[in-house]
């Protein structure tokens, strides 16, 4: 009996109560950025190894990735954040969305719709697989042929009583 191994999800959003800039302040004065009517989806379900069938574990670096993203989204203006990166939303893992978009997707929290499908860049060329698994198919089919035969041969060999 075979098992399939289900989809492990990984999802996170972000909200605050004071979103708006000066609610929070840093040692310099200054507040975060503006934030107000804005939610921080991440989808991490391409992050962590599993460890089971059903435990996805993150590492170090995953949890970082996750936080760095974090604070760069919440975004101090002149503040003791002001080394980290600049926030940016990352297909298939991480979009600011507004309040507005929320609603106009009935008020789903699933990171999936945010962030979408990451970009894929790889340098699959379609011609070159083919061609190549069409090969491969046509070896097996002879393959196939040459075993049925000596199966056929054997079994004109066998004498029943």
């Amino acid at each position: 009996m075979s098992e399939i191994l289900g989809e492990v999800q990984a999802s996170l959003w972000f909200l605050s109560r004071n979103k708006a800039n000066g609610a929070h302040s840093t040692s310099s004065g200054q507040g975060y950025r503006n934030r107000t009517d804005e939610i921080l989806f991440i989808d991490a379900r391409n992050e962590g190894h599993l460890i089971n069938r059903r435990t996805k574990e993150l590492s170090h670096e995953d949890i970082l990735k996750i936080a760095e993203t974090y604070h760069a989204w919440r975004g101090a203006e002149n503040g003791r954040d002001r080394s980290l990166r600049k926030y940016e939303d990352i297909k298939g893992f991480c979009n600011s969305a507004s309040i507005e978009r929320v609603k106009e997707l009935d008020y789903v929290l699933t990171p999936g719709r945010y962030v979408g499908l990451p970009d894929d860049e790889d340098d699959f060329d379609f011609n070159e697989r083919f061609t190549s698994l069409k090969a491969e198919f046509e070896a097996q089919l002879k393959e196939e042929a040459k075993l049925n035969k000596v199966i056929l041969e054997n079994l004109k060999k066998v004498k029943l009583v």
